[in-house]
């Protein structure tokens, strides 16, 4: 008998609680909004040279497109298919793909890539062999195919395009640096 009346009790502040709230949402407190004065403005650490036309703040990323206007994106880069190695832009980068990918199939049961790529027929397509890190699981065991966290080659390998780069890039690799060529 006690829980009960305990059970009822407890129901009662609830459903209270919750017309007070519905309450409070619905009518607000009633008073009209007094104008404001306008929120104070925030300092903006820009240097002068960050400062566009009319003085709008700029952020190199938006290609010179004030932050207050809406940017009209570039063109999509167009795929190169020279199939030249490129070099890479940083340490450890995986290759770049030098040729068009459209339509090839690369999902849990067909990975187009392999068809040329694969160490056993590298040599009759003419292109370089998967990495023998990819024939490798996580604990450096290797296997007889390709390992099933290297098998999407798109989660890490990209086409070449015609795009320029956002942001300049001096890297050098290794061997640049250790044999740099000779000056005249």
């Amino acid at each position: 008998m006690r829980n009960k009346t305990l059970l009822i009790a407890t129901a009662m502040a609830l459903a209270l609680a919750a017309m007070a709230f519905s309450a409070g949402w619905l009518f607000g407190s009633g008073e009209k909004p007094r104008p404001s004065a306008p929120p104070p403005a925030l300092p903006v650490a820009a240097a002068a040279d960050d400062l566009g036309p009319a003085g709008m703040q700029l952020d190199a990323i938006r290609r010179g497109v004030p932050i207050g206007r809406e940017a009209v994106p570039p063109p999509l880069a167009r795929v190169e298919n020279a199939d030249l190695k490129r070099v890479r832009a940083y340490p450890m980068q995986p290759p770049t793909i030098p040729h068009t990918i459209d339509g090839y199939q690369v999902d849990k049961n067909s990975n187009r890539c392999m068809l040329c790529h694969a160490r056993v027929n590298a040599a009759t397509f003419q292109a370089p062999p998967v990495s023998v890190t990819h024939y490798m699981d996580r604990d450096d065991q290797f296997l007889a195919a390709v390992s099933p966290r290297r098998y999407f080659c798109n989660q890490c390998h990209v086409v070449q395009t015609d795009a320029k780069p956002l942001v300049g890039n001096a890297f050098e690799d290794v061997d640049s640096l250790l044999h740099p060529p000779a000056k005249d």
